[in-house]
């Protein structure tokens, strides 16, 4: 299956009170690039995560938005630090003794202290909290992919059918040469009868100018080339899989072989088409800088 990389996932997860939301996004990009935004107390899971998503992903940029929240009546405490009030304590009574003023310190302008009283988190279950951040993640995960997967078979049909529309583009260039040809003798003929005003003509003359002006506008290998690049890119769609890169480098020896045969010919009509065949390969080419 063929996967864009633009996407999006969510999902969320309560439970004793406690509810964790994970949400992704990405847009495309050369290589795998990923911004994973965590809750302090999930610091140490960053790399876990991104080998996780490797097992989804091989390419985009992705940022990861991953929040928590706790409303169990025993999330936290109130911790008194007896050892920071004594040295509190110790330090004013030196103070009122150095300065020779009275010391008159009490309990209640002691609490005023910093960090004497602290609210602090009770320490949860690492893995209990491990198993809940793999649950979201892998089904945010999955979400994600099904947008990619959704976006990149739209993709798929649309490049489909501009590929085909190149077909027709390239049998038309095909069927236009050798006419081109033709209709070059008939003319070269009929000007060297209006110069030798009816003389006998030599034919091997003719035969070579012919020759050689076939041998400068001939565009059968372009062709061949063409038409080879259509078939590969239309196979390598149906099968799927992470095809970004090759489908890019062979969009890029269409648009070598189109300019090709724009440099060859001299026919208005090849022309014509030949900018057609290089406009559709420019949007296919768009297109697939968004396949992963």
């Amino acid at each position: 299956m063929v996967k864009s990389m633009t996407g999006f996932g969510r999902s969320e997860l309560s439970e004793n009170n406690r509810k964790l939301t994970i949400e992704m996004k990405s847009v495309n990009h050369r290589y795998l690039d990923v911004n994973i935004k965590l809750p302090k107390k999930f610091n140490f899971y960053e790399a876990y995560l991104r080998n996780l998503l490797k097992q989804y992903i091989e390419r985009g940029k992705v940022d990861i938005f991953v929040t928590y929240e706790d409303n169990s009546e025993n999330s936290e405490t109130l911790c008194y630090n007896g050892a920071l009030a004594k040295e509190y304590a110790k330090y004013i009574e030196q103070m009122g003794r150095e300065l020779k003023i009275e010391n008159d310190i009490t309990t209640s302008a002691l609490i005023k202290c910093q960090d004497i009283f602290v609210m602090q988190e009770q320490s949860i279950d690492e893995e209990e909290l491990e198993k809940m951040l793999k649950r979201v993640f892998c089904e945010a995960a999955e979400n994600f992919v099904k947008t990619r997967e959704t976006e990149g078979e739209n993709l798929k049909t649309d490049i489909l059918a501009k590929l085909d529309e190149m077909s027709k583009y390239v049998e038309f260039i095909e069927e236009r040469s050798p006419k081109i040809i033709a209709e070059y003798r008939e003319k070269l003929e009929a000007k060297i009868k209006e110069l030798l005003d009816n003389s006998q003509i030599d034919d091997s003359r003719i035969v070579t100018e012919v020759t050689i002006f076939a041998d400068k506008i001939c565009v059968d290998e372009e062709i061949v080339r063409l038409k080879s690049h259509i078939d590969g890119m239309k196979k390598s769609l149906i099968d799927g899989g992470a095809i970004g890169r090759k489908l890019d480098f062979v969009a890029q020896e269409m648009n070598r072989e189109a300019n090709t045969i724009l440099s060859k010919t001299t026919d208005l009509e090849i022309t014509d088409v030949g900018i057609e065949l290089k406009t559709s390969i420019e949007k296919i080419r768009e297109q697939i800088q968004n396949i992963e």
